[in-house]
């Protein structure tokens, strides 16, 4: 026993001993929430060390930490400006605070950064006592761009048959990605998320697929449960083949094809079903990643359209990001057109001319964007075809034949459709004009020409005789 005292003496003696010698020295860099582009960071390394300082350096780390890029330094030997330190407590507690300013942060400052510190050792001035604290700075940046569009091409208005309608919402620089969710005439839209199926889980696909059977295992007492289960049904083959898609086709998001018609069939009888006034919303989002560390964000709201009830509904896609202080957000209206306004160039066409019927807009702010079709009135048009689309019709050399033809400018989106009549009135072409009445003065001359001669020739034999 006694002989384990001594030696636990002992042991505590070489440790004093040890600890006199080399000393110590702790390394600890203060925590910093998450910054914004263009904000002034400051960095604060905290160390505690009972020996002579031998220098500081501030590393930050690049390459996912296989380089480090010193971007301050500060060696004792050859400096004795203390400024760059500072001793919030007293001399005696030795503990020390180095700090740097990293001025209008860029994304590109998101990563590590290092603190090392060294102190000479109390032994001996040839030995160094190095430790180092690290932490991760994390640079935020909100979106810059946001617009919505519609997602497929423009189309016609059908009266009796109704179709899907799909509104994509394209938010770009934000980082981390933004969350991005539709309102419509300010209120949140409930929607029902579609998920990107993992390799061993289950499909959105086969989720819709078994709602929309238990739905039809039974009797369907509205039209528009029958509806949604229609729709949920022919959803299922439109998710199942945007899940084989591959990685490389995320930058381009797929639009959803036509859900189908809104024809229900009843097993008793057989008759034409409205567009429910409460549709199914369906909800997709891609993220798009860059280079620079910032999210493109693709989401698209897909439903039934009923043109009745969501004409001049107001529709809008909201952002919010950690970055924002107030949501982002970028608002359409649907809305049919109305009243194409038309321009005829040149406003005096003549025969011969090459003349332009151009849409120069609308009577109101429409979407989306009409597809305009052009048609004569009661026969072909120039090159003979029934109907030219784009918003001009170009009429090359007109003929005489084309005066007082009356041409028709149809605009179409899903939401309705408005025409609009302009006749085309042809001036005489005086270059024509000129060259005619030298062709009919030219004809009586020629025809008057044998006369003369005859009559010159007869003058001239009485004379000689």
């Amino acid at each position: 026993m006694e002989r384990m005292i001594a030696w636990s003496v002992w042991l505590l003696m070489c440790a004093d001993l040890l600890d006199s010698a080399v000393g110590y020295l702790t390394v600890t860099i203060e925590p910093i929430p998450p910054v914004v582009v263009g904000d002034t960071v400051t960095l604060k390394c905290n160390f505690k060390t009972d020996g002579r300082l031998r220098e500081i350096v501030w590393f930050r780390v690049t390459d996912g930490g296989s380089m480090k890029q010193k971007i301050f330094t500060y060696d004792a030997m050859f400096n004795t400006n203390y400024s760059h330190m500072e001793d919030y407590r007293r001399r005696e507690d030795l503990v020390y605070q180095s700090t740097i300013r990293l001025p209008e942060v860029r994304i590109a400052d998101n990563r590590p950064y290092e603190c090392h510190v060294g102190v000479y050792d109390r032994s001996t001035r040839e030995k160094v006592v190095l430790a180092s604290g690290s932490i991760f700075l994390t640079v935020m940046a909100p979106p810059m761009f946001i617009s919505v569009m519609e997602a497929d091409t423009p189309s016609s208005f059908s009266r009796y048959q109704a179709q899907n309608f799909t509104l994509k919402c394209i938010v770009s620089g934000g980082k981390p990605a933004p969350t991005v969710f539709f309102k419509r005439d300010g209120e949140p839209i409930n929607v029902i998320p579609y998920i990107q199926p993992t390799a061993g889980g289950e499909s959105k696909a086969s989720t819709a697929l078994r709602s929309s059977r238990s739905l039809s295992s039974r009797a369907l007492n509205t039209d528009s449960e029958y509806l949604e289960s229609r729709a949920l049904a022919d959803l299922a083959p439109l998710y199942a083949g945007n899940s084989r898609q591959s990685h490389a086709s995320r930058s381009e998001v797929t639009p959803v094809p036509e859900i189908g018609p809104a024809m229900a069939v009843r097993r008793s009888s057989s008759h034409w079903s409205p567009p429910s006034s409460h549709p199914v919303y369906y909800y997709q989002h891609t993220h798009v990643p860059f280079n620079n560390g910032t999210t493109e964000v693709h989401a698209l709201l897909t439903w039934r359209l009923n043109p009745q009830l969501d004409n001049h509904a107001q529709f809008s896609c909201e952002v919010k990001h950690p970055a924002l202080s107030v949501p982002m957000q970028a608002t359409v209206r649907l809305a049919a057109p109305k009243g194409p306004k038309l321009l005829m160039t040149p406003t005096r066409a003549k025969v011969g001319d090459t003349v332009r019927f151009t849409v120069l807009g609308f009577q109101n702010e429409v979407f989306p964007e009409p597809m305009v079709t052009w048609s004569r009135v009661g026969g072909h048009l120039l090159d003979g075809s029934a109907e030219h689309e784009g918003k001009e019709l170009v009429l090359e050399r007109v003929p005489a034949e084309l005066n007082g033809s009356t041409y028709r400018c149809t605009a179409e989106n899903p939401l309705g459709s408005a025409d609009s009549y302009s006749r085309l009135v042809l001036l005489q072409n005086p270059s024509m004009m000129k060259g005619t009445q030298n062709r009919n003065s030219v004809a009586p001359h020629s025809r008057s020409l044998p006369l003369r001669l005859a009559m010159l020739l007869l003058m001239m034999t009485l004379e000689v005789t």
